[in-house]
């Protein structure tokens, strides 16, 4: 069964789509949190970030490097918040990679991406430095 996402790249829900290329597509937010809210997916579905093969993540930059401009300028954004939702516990609601590309404006109330977190944890350098090495280890 095919997600929300990749029935309206199929043509089969309508989407108000901004841009679309071989293996990019582009297209407003039914739910916006700003005027200009688009979601940037890859054509194929991929769940997580990690599912995304190099060559279609560089695709998908590509695209988000070239929407950002363009939603900032349409809708006369001070700035953007861009993120990804990477797994359900991150809040990811559509098993499907997609980024969220918000228009941001001065005094819109909105937080800096720190402010999803909530209580942020207290770690030592010791702490600091096991995770920064078992990182390292894995990439």
């Amino acid at each position: 069964m095919s997600t929300i996402f990749g029935q309206i790249v199929d043509g089969e829900i309508p989407a108000r789509v901004v841009y679309e290329d071989e293996t990019t597509f582009a297209f407003l937010d039914a739910n916006p949190l700003a005027p200009g809210h688009t979601l940037v997916i890859p054509k194929d579905e991929y769940e997580r970030l990690n599912d995304v093969p190099e060559d279609v993540a560089a695709d998908l930059y590509a695209t988000i490097h070239r929407v950002i401009p363009a939603v900032e300028e349409a809708v006369d954004a001070d700035a953007t918040t861009v993120a990804f939702n990477n797994g359900e516990a991150a809040g990811q609601e559509v098993p499907h990679v997609h980024c969220h590309v918000v228009p941001r404006f001065e005094g819109d109330g909105g937080g800096p991406i720190h402010a999803i977190a909530g209580e942020t944890p207290d770690l030592d350098d010791d702490e600091l430095d096991e995770i920064a090495d078992e990182i390292a280890d894995r990439t």
